[in-house]
C-alpha cells in the first residue's frame, strides 16, 4: 500500500473526552473513509505511525438534520475507527504526522 492511499484511508484522529479515556485502553479512534475496509484500515495505521495493531472495529454514524442560523442541512455519514494496538506500542495523536 502506498502512502499516499493510506493518509486517503485514515482521515484524522479524533480528539474527545471519549476518546482520551479509550487511550488508557491502548485504543486510537480515526476518522476513515466511508469505502475503508477493516484490514485496509490496518495496514494503513500499521504503516504510517510504525505499530502494531491488535483489533479495528469500526463505526458508522448515520447523517443528522442540523439548524445554524434559521438554515436547516443535512450532515454526512462519518465513518469512525477504534484501532487497539499491541502492548507495548502507543500512538499520540496530538503531535500530528
Amino acid at each position: 500500500m502506498s502512502k499516499l492511499k493510506a493518509y486517503d484511508i485514515i482521515r484524522a484522529p479524533i480528539i474527545t473526552e471519549k476518546a482520551t479515556m479509550a487511550s488508557e485502553a491502548n485504543q486510537v479512534i480515526f476518522k476513515v473513509a466511508r469505502s475503508a475496509t477493516k484490514p485496509e484500515i490496518k495496514a494503513a495505521v500499521e504503516q504510517l505511525f510504525n505499530v502494531k495493531v491488535k483489533a479495528v472495529n469500526t463505526i458508522v454514524r448515520k447523517g443528522k438534520l442540523k439548524a445554524f442560523k434559521g438554515i436547516v442541512a443535512r450532515q454526512g455519514e462519518v465513518k469512525k475507527a477504534i484501532v487497539t494496538l499491541e502492548e507495548g506500542h502507543s500512538i499520540d495523536v496530538t503531535t500530528g504526522l
